[in-house]
């Protein structure tokens, strides 16, 4: 597909796992959010364990923005959407990487903020499929709320079905679809299932997507939610579809948290950085130790996330 080229590339964290207000290490790229309004202290951002992100595309003075995930509570992303200002009237399309309630737990009340209606939502359908659990050992089951589409469509949401890729926001985002998942060690959710007509099968999450932008002479800027498919399958399903094989920035969760995908973790990075990405920006589900190994083995070139960052690549 076609993905067009941009001048520029802004993803703005609206939520994300960490927040450090006073780290003062703003750069070229990196502008992190001070709650300052006449030199007062303002109203500061929240962070939970949840992802948020818009993304702002622009060719000269012509611009586009979508909005990916919504966070866990009902609160945390419509307050953090406030205290950063943002107009949530130039947001053109909604996009849910998938349906897990951390990343649309607060989509009914961003629903009920946005000024135009009905506005598009991009899913897989599997965002919808109910139930899905945790299974421990024992048999105990933790469930997962469920997505529902009517009130979704009574919120405001023109619901969009799509397995397929499409394109998004003038031709300037590429909403990935469903994820082939073509190697052998990104595995996904061991404790994770479902019922689908009644019987018990494996969670592979079919749902999971991801977004990608092509800024102009530099490469793909991938922007992921959980990355259940796997981080190193869906960077080798954005060059697939695109045809493009640098790879600029990659951000987003990368699910490589807890003792099931810990094991991964080197091998991870040694794929990853065989794409020389010119920035790796971990985020949310990723987890404190692949965290510490990004920073460790890509230097410069790894990014600490944060709610309310804006991160401007040119």
């Amino acid at each position: 597909m076609k993905l067009k080229p941009v001048e520029r590339v802004e993803i703005t964290t609206v939520i994300d796992n960490f927040i450090e207000m006073l780290s003062m290490d703003d750069s070229a790229i990196v502008h992190r959010f001070v709650p300052m309004k006449d030199f007062k202290p303002s109203d500061w951002v929240i962070a939970e364990h949840g992802f948020s992100a818009i993304i702002k595309t622009g060719i000269g003075e012509n611009t586009h923005s979508v909005m990916m995930d919504f966070g866990q509570t009902t609160f945390a992303v419509p307050y953090n959407l406030d205290a950063l200002g943002v107009d949530l009237g130039t947001i053109e399309q909604l996009i849910l990487s998938h349906g897990h309630v951390d990343h649309f737990g607060g989509l009914l009340k961003v629903l009920e903020k946005m000024p135009r209606k009905p506005i598009p939502l991009v899913l897989h359908a599997e965002a919808f499929i109910h139930p899905r659990y945790f299974k421990f050992p024992g048999g105990i089951k933790v469930v997962f709320p469920a997505l529902d589409r009517q009130a979704l469509e009574r919120a405001g949401a023109e619901v969009i079905e799509s397995s397929r890729p499409r394109l998004l926001a003038g031709e300037t985002i590429l909403y990935l679809g469903e994820i082939e998942r073509t190697n052998d060690f990104e595995k996904g959710m061991a404790l994770a299932y479902l019922e689908r007509h009644g019987e018990e099968m494996k969670d592979d999450m079919l749902d999971d997507t991801a977004l990608v932008a092509n800024l102009k002479g530099k490469g793909l800027l991938i922007l992921s939610g959980c990355a259940h498919s796997g981080i190193i399958n869906t960077i080798n399903q954005a060059v697939k579809i695109t045809g493009i094989t640098r790879i600029h920035a990659i951000i987003g969760g990368f699910h490589l948290i807890g003792p099931q995908t810990e094991g991964i973790i080197d091998r991870t990075l040694r794929e990853m950085e065989a794409f020389a990405p010119e920035y790796v920006v971990p985020c949310h589900c990723t987890g404190r130790k692949a965290a510490q190994s990004f920073e460790q083995r890509l230097g410069e070139r790894f990014i600490l996330n944060q709610s309310g960052t804006l991160l401007t690549f040119n």
